[in-house]
């Protein structure tokens, strides 16, 4: 019996619901990992369909498409080379699987179904699957691995039974979503408890890319049984890494290799929305975006990411003055578009305001000039925005922060519209913490050039939606470091009003923000997508009513 393995781990992007596409990109990783002499590839979590599916597995058609690539792949396992760990989804007596195959010898030779299914924040994954039975370890070349998937290591169950039947190495293969601070809990939280009460090594294998409102970020690590990190990939990165492994009179464990740095705060955040908004852009095929460039830092951070993810040349500006534009405003977009090297338009949105107010000033006469007014001018750049995004197909992405969108102040079908949001989990707080981090660094898989990108000025100066004279958003909302502290209590962790005045917060501010908090709900259901930063994002993680009266205080 094989003292010695090689096993390669293939940190990779997917595609969900390309098959054939990424069961190419795995024949070619093979082939790879072939010539580096590898006994076995591993590829992450449902890497044969993508992940997350959703409701695409319900669909007869994918998973017959899937079992046949599967074959497929299985087949080309007849030549010499590696053994792949594969996960897909498969059907056992009518009932569906997320799981795992071990294809050898130009055959499946073993699958194994995830035991424990997710069913909190985005994932619902018992709404689809059927649990599989507590897995048995599978034999691949003189070694007993046990095949864990994702969530069944976040339990001790499926592990200690893995290692009472006899495993002698853990194999985890995932498909888990950025959040801050997830990667410190997946190591130390998770992997190492499980590692050190088993008494097996561990290597944890994610996948890395951006589906829909989710960011993976990768960071694969392998951990041997006595908790020591003896292999970590990077983040944010697809990659493909040789380990090699040895049995000795105590069991196997992983020769110690590369430890890559992993981004630091915020760093991570920055990466995580670059990400999103990449693969979102391309998976959708859009040529590029435009975004409404105001001379604010919302706007003037969204164009920092969008450059980052896309390349200047496919990032498109445009401001959109109007009679309350202020000419700081439009020397500072100006600045920002120039900084990042990419177009800027200009196309005053005044004539659109004349036409209006003669349009509706037979039906608002005697009435006096309120927030309406206001939001007409919103409403008018999201139509000429939408305009150029229709004429020239660059998809449209909006600039709404977390602080703005939980109190509503924001303009549906306004400064609303659009395909995708980069700042829709990111608090204004967060949003000046990053805009500071992009002036004085540049993320690693960063397009855009070195240096402030964003003026000093845009972060300095009092910010202001510019919808009537000298408005500031300090005239309506509390100073932001407060109103966040507060949303982090009533959005991030449930808590009451109580609970937050006895944190030190004015009772009828908390009050009234807790208010603003449930009627602007419907606002942010049809709100556009953006990419998840925290535990608690808007959609999946909190599925609050539209219409309801409970308030805590």
């Amino acid at each position: 019996m094989a003292d010695t393995l090689t096993i390669t781990f293939a940190q990779h992007n997917q595609r969900v619901g390309d098959i054939a596409g990424n069961a190419k990109a795995m024949l070619a990783a093979r082939e790879r990992a072939k010539a580096a002499g590898a006994d076995l590839i591993v590829f992450p979590e449902m890497h044969l369909i993508g992940y997350p599916p959703e409701d695409l597995v319900l669909k007869p058609a994918l998973i017959e498409r899937a079992a046949a690539e599967l074959d497929r792949l299985a087949k080309a396992t007849d030549e010499d080379g590696p053994g792949m760990l594969v996960g897909s989804v498969f059907v056992r007596d009518g009932a569906l699987h997320n799981g795992v195959a071990l294809l050898d010898g130009g055959r499946i030779t073993a699958t194994r179904f995830k035991h424990e299914l997710p069913n909190y924040g985005t994932f619902d994954e018992q709404r689809l699957f059927t649990p599989g039975d507590l897995p048995d370890p599978v034999l691949f070349r003189g070694a007993m691995l046990g095949l864990p998937i994702c969530e069944d290591i976040w339990h001790p169950d499926v592990c200690r039974h893995l290692a009472d039947m006899g495993a002698q190495i853990l194999i985890c293969i995932n498909g888990s979503p950025y959040e801050i601070d997830k990667d410190v809990l997946r190591i130390d939280g998770v992997a190492k408890r499980r590692a050190i009460d088993t008494g097996l090594p561990l290597a944890y294998l994610n996948r890395v890319g951006g589906q829909d409102e989710l960011a993976f970020d990768g960071a694969s690590f392998v951990i041997n049984a006595d908790g020591t990190l003896a292999a970590q990939m990077p983040d944010w990165e697809e990659v493909e890494i040789s380990t090699r492994w040895v049995k000795g009179r105590d069991g196997w464990s992983c020769v110690p290799g590369a430890l890559h740095r992993l981004a630091d705060h915020p760093e991570d955040i920055y990466c995580a929305m670059v990400t999103a908004l990449r693969d979102y852009v391309d998976d959708n095929g859009f040529p590029g975006v435009l975004l409404g460039l105001s001379g604010g830092i919302d706007s003037a951070l969204c164009a920092a990411v969008a450059v980052d993810a896309l390349g200047a040349d496919r990032v498109w500006n445009v401001m959109l003055p109007s009679r309350f534009t202020s000419q700081e405003s439009l020397d500072d977009a100006e600045a920002c578009a120039r900084a990042l090297g990419c177009r800027l338009s200009t196309i005053p949105i005044q004539p659109a305001v004349a036409g209006f107010d003669a349009m509706l000033e037979d039906d608002f006469a005697d009435t006096q000039v309120d927030i309406t007014e206001e939001n007409i001018q919103s409403r008018i750049r999201g139509v000429t925005l939408m305009a150029l995004s229709n004429k020239f197909g660059h998809m449209l992405v909006t600039t709404g922060n977390k602080s703005e969108m939980s109190v509503g102040y924001a303009t549906i079908y306004g400064d609303m519209a659009g395909g995708y949001n980069p700042l829709k989990d990111a608090y204004k707080t967060t949003v000046f913490e990053l805009a500071k981090w992009r002036n004085r660094a540049k993320p690693k898989i960063g397009k855009g050039p070195l240096g402030e990108v964003i003026p000093q000025n845009i972060i300095d100066k009092p910010p202001s939606a510019e919808l009537r004279p000298d408005q500031k958003d300090s005239d309506s909302l509390p100073p932001y470091d407060v109103l966040d502290g507060i949303l982090h209590g009533l959005v991030e962790h449930e808590k009451s009003v109580d609970q937050l005045v006895a944190e030190g917060f004015e009772r009828e501010t908390v009050r009234r923000i807790e208010r603003l908090l449930h009627l602007a709900e419907y606002k942010r259901r049809q709100a556009p997508p953006g990419v998840k930063l925290g535990a608690r994002n808007f959609g999946r993680d909190r599925r609050y009513p539209i219409t309801h009266s409970f308030r805590s205080g």
